[in-house]
């Protein structure tokens, strides 16, 4: 009796395990079956950084940094074509920046990706950043390597600091993203900020930082491209005017004021202004606090 009751057993045993679901396969492949055809490409990855992901447990990531970009490979290995696996850098620009902010989005320099101008101009995080490459290849180190990147697209800006009076650009002493962020700002043409919220400027330029008692209206209202040519100019401290009284008659003429104290932004300039003399043809000589001044609503000291 036993015997038979084992004998059941088992043959039930063996009918419940052949009804049971065969357990779906994996749709990953892993990186070791993506290293069999792209071993140039596998052995560069080792090299990046991103390779961390390959230790990723938390996010279900390891031995799978591949396919945490392009997609699970479990098809293409049937299969080896581009239409059976993700390519993030043929992508339409938003999915293709979807995939990298899954990782990066809360990362400082990614602050603002969404409203900076790359993103509304539809160039993508791939355009600039090589992933599968060396560290420095994937985000540009060296100042000459930064402004080379850069310059691929912002050809007239290049061509402004071959002026005669510029930042130390072409000579190596900066880089753009001194100046701007490239995933985006708080302020217009994705300029750097410091000390919280003032314009990257300042980061130099400190002996020109605020508040004043006394301010420059347009250093306040239009910052400091209101005089100034950032990229170069071929005017001294490149200004935009080769004469000083020029510039700031852009503001201080054709426009009445009628007292010191009512704040009115320009003026004619006093009668004792006579422009035709060159001593009143540069008017910071005695305008000399242009910046903004704690001592003289006139800014004269």
């Amino acid at each position: 009796m036993p015997g038979r009751l084992g004998a059941a057993l088992l043959v039930f045993a063996g009918f419940a395990a052949a009804q049971a679901p065969a357990s779906a396969p994996s749709p990953y492949a892993g990186s070791e079956s993506c290293q069999v055809c792209h071993e140039d490409i596998y052995k560069a990855f080792a090299k990046n950084p991103h390779t961390a992901v390959e230790k990723d447990k938390k996010r279900g990531w390891e031995n799978r940094s591949c396919e945490s970009c392009h997609g699970p490979g479990s098809n293409h290995v049937e299969n080896p074509s581009a239409e059976t696996i993700r390519n993030p850098a043929k992508l339409p620009v938003a999915e293709g920046d979807a995939a990298c902010l899954s990782c990066h989005r809360n990362q400082p320099t990614h602050v603002g990706r969404i409203q900076s101008g790359h993103a509304r101009n539809q160039v993508s995080c791939t355009a600039c950043h090589t992933v599968h490459k060396s560290a420095e290849e994937l985000v540009p180190r060296r100042r000459a390597a930064v402004n080379a990147e850069c310059s691929t697209c912002h050809l007239a800006e290049r061509a402004s600091f071959q002026r005669p009076h510029k930042h130390k650009l072409p000579e190596g002493a900066m880089s753009c993203v001194d100046c701007h962020n490239p995933h985006g700002s708080i302020l217009a043409k994705s300029l750097q900020t410091v000390s919280a919220n003032e314009p990257g400027c300042l980061k130099c330029h400190g002996d020109k930082r605020g508040p004043f008692v006394f301010e420059h209206a347009p250093v306040r209202l239009e910052g400091c491209a209101a005089c100034h040519e950032p990229h170069g100019s071929a005017n001294p401290r490149m200004l935009k005017r080769a004469q000083v009284s020029l510039l700031c008659l852009e503001c201080h003429a054709n426009t009445p004021r009628t007292s010191t104290a009512s704040g009115t932004l320009g003026g004619i300039p006093p009668a004792f202004h006579d422009l035709r003399s060159p001593r009143f043809q540069n008017c910071t000589i005695c305008h000399v606090k242009i910046h903004g001044s704690h001592v003289s609503r006139e800014l004269l000291r």
